[in-house]
């Protein structure tokens, strides 16, 4: 039985839409028939997601808030024990996204046909990453699904929220930055002009800072549009270009080696590879797939590469700390607490610690950094402000030198 998206006319024409469980394509139009419906289009939910996978598309999985209120829910109706497929179909008919809805259902259909749930989430790989699927199988196999269920919802919820945290903090001063570059382009092209037009037309020589805004407020009315087009055609070059993986690489390794980029850059790579490898440890998974998935997280290309040569060492025989510590990539308190981990069979424990420590150092540097770039903006307004009474102010001073 599987989960497939309808479209069907009623009897008085209206077009309806739906989902519905079924064998087959034939049995689900069968039953809008008995419903006195004419099936238009029946499409299964795992065929339609493997086709949007396929061609481009704006959002290709489900985002990470929904996730997270999914695996909560799951994790608290499996711990409850209820059977898995009514669990699926309870946090299904729980969810307002049709999306996110429909492949619900198209999980419990395989989970209906005796697979597991891993299997279930593997039809859908843009809505449940690697990771995900990796720590629900690693959980069924070991018995405990409810518990890794737990530690997922607690794992997603953990990372939606850092992300909530960042986006809430950039709100300002992306805001500002906004209302300050139309503000300022707004006086320069329309304000500004009719200012010192009336310095134009003498004979005197004007002076250079008036000059000079004039010259930009003609260049802003005259060749605005082809600034736009510049602007984003530089954009989607640079995008087109850290696509490749070698500009990208070095790109990241110029920003591991800025003072303060670089700090931020290894805090969140560090915290996200931790995190991640603590839970697939914790939930049985071998370490050395545990590795290789974590190192998936990673976005910064030489920490991934470090990872992936420390995975070769430790299948060699290598310890992890030792093995993670030759890139000097990672914080030196990140290794020490994972090779204490290591002597003391408390690894899991160890890598929590070190997550949770590399995300309050994150906190505490974004933080940080918005303090200063909250004020430091609004002087950078303001000099701008200034700079542009100052140059239609200046040929006022000069108002008789300039009659003469």
């Amino acid at each position: 039985m599987g989960a497939f998206e309808y479209v069907a006319m009623d009897q008085a024409g209206k077009q309806n839409k739906g989902l519905l469980e079924g064998d087959t394509p034939k049995h689900v139009r069968q039953i809008l028939r008995d419903r006195n419906l004419l099936p238009v289009s029946v499409t299964e939910v795992a065929q339609k997601e493997a086709r949007r996978q396929s061609t481009f598309s704006l959002r290709r999985g489900i985002s990470s808030g929904e996730l997270a209120l999914i695996t909560r829910q799951l994790a608290s109706l499996t711990q409850s024990g209820l059977p898995l497929e009514e669990s699926l179909l309870a946090v299904a008919q729980q969810n307002d996204q049709p999306r996110t809805k429909s492949i619900l259902l198209g999980v419990r259909a395989k989970v209906m046909e005796g697979h597991a749930l891993a299997d279930g989430f593997s039809e859908f790989p843009q809505a449940f990453p690697e990771l995900y699927r990796a720590t629900v199988a690693a959980g069924e196999q070991s018995g405990h699904l409810d518990v890794v269920l737990e530690r997922l919802a607690d794992y997603t919820e953990a990372r939606q929220e850092l992300r909530q945290r960042v986006t809430n903090a950039m709100v300002y001063p992306i805001a500002l930055v906004v209302m300050a570059v139309g503000i300022i382009s707004f006086m320069l092209a329309t304000v500004v002009p009719k200012i010192v037009n009336v310095f134009e037309n003498t004979s005197a020589e004007l002076p250079g800072l008036t000059t000079g805004l004039i010259a930009t407020s003609d260049f802003l009315r005259d060749y605005w549009p082809m600034l736009i087009v510049g602007i984003a055609a530089l954009s989607w070059l640079s995008w087109w270009i850290l696509q490749k993986e070698g500009p990208r690489r070095r790109y990241h390794g110029v920003l591991l080696r800025l003072p303060i980029v670089g700090r931020l850059t290894r805090g969140v790579n560090t915290a996200r590879f931790t995190r991640t490898l603590s839970i697939l440890a914790g939930s049985g998974v071998p370490i050395l797939e545990a590795l290789k998935i974590s190192a998936e997280v990673i976005e910064n290309l030489p920490m991934r590469d470090a990872v992936s040569e420390a995975t070769v060492r430790v299948r060699e025989g290598a310890s992890i700390s030792k093995s993670l510590a030759a890139s000097k990539l990672f914080p030196p308190m990140m290794i020490h607490l994972v090779s204490s981990g290591e002597a003391g069979g408390r690894l899991e424990e160890m890598l929590g610690r070190s997550a949770a420590g590399q995300e309050r150092e994150v906190d505490g540097l974004i933080a940080a950094l918005l303090g200063i770039l909250q004020p430091l903006l609004i002087v950078l307004m303001g000099a701008i402000v200034l700079t542009i009474v100052l140059a239609i102010l200046l040929p006022i001073f000069e108002i008789n030198n300039l009659i003469r």
